[in-house]
């Protein structure tokens, strides 16, 4: 999905993006927690599809619908998940003396026909865009944070905290363009899933390892994850 725009819109007000994700390993107050060394779903086969078991995962999440490339809301929510992210990590270095580095942009994608993502038909997508969030935030500093937020990002106000239960799913590192997605997406569907009688269970998931600032297209980098379910 064309996240470029709305990253560089954001990027001067954030600051370079880094990625997080939930858990603690060794001492917080001396170390981030990367989730790109410790969650093993936030790194994917370049060549060939692999199945994992993606644990729980906790999200500030916002809902959207239409082509995210032309819809304001789109650039609004993803700017409101940025600021409420920033805000909430820095409350928590300094009330608790936690630090994480913020996770990367991800879209949970959903169609009527799973054939629009093929044929890039944008219009018919819906959206959920989510940026993981640690699992020491709590209820109390995550809405401090959103109201912190809003004063600047007013669509911050429509954010909400959840987790995400995945379970098993498929997924791929595809290198290249947002756009260029489609071929890969089709082998998935139409190859990998029915070959080895798996079906949906779950809208399709995308984490942008990538930062279009300084990427060439052609050398982002984004995680494609299905959620499935064995046929009975």
């Amino acid at each position: 999905m064309a996240i470029a725009e709305i990253v560089a819109h954001v990027g001067g007000k954030c600051g370079r993006h880094v990625w997080a994700a939930p858990g603690m390993m060794g001492d917080m107050t001396t170390a981030k927690f990367d989730p790109k060394r410790e969650i093993a779903s936030y790194t994917a086969p370049r060549d060939g599809f692999e199945l994992v078991e993606v644990p729980p995962l906790r999200y500030a999440m916002i809902d959207g619908r239409d082509d995210p490339n032309t819809a304001p809301e789109y650039v609004a929510a993803v700017e409101a998940l940025y600021a409420v992210s920033y805000a909430a990590k820095f409350a928590l270095k300094r009330e608790l003396g936690r630090d994480h580095v913020v996770g990367p942009l991800e879209g949970l994608w959903t169609a009527d026909d799973p054939a629009a993502f093929v044929t890039r038909e944008k219009s018919a997508w819906s959206w959920t865009m989510m940026i993981w969030q640690p699992d020491w935030l709590t209820p109390d500093v995550f809405d401090a944070a959103v109201a912190k937020a809003a004063a600047k990002a007013p669509a911050a106000t429509g954010l909400r905290l959840e987790t995400l239960d995945e379970g098993l799913c498929v997924q791929t590192l595809h290198l290249g363009s947002y756009d260029d997605e489609g071929p890969t997406l089709a082998r998935l569907h139409d190859e990998f899933m029915p070959e080895r009688g798996l079906r949906f269970h779950g809208a399709h998931h995308e984490v942008y390892l990538g930062d279009p600032r300084r990427t060439a297209p052609g050398k982002l980098r984004t995680i494609l994850r299905q959620p499935v379910a064995r046929e009975a």
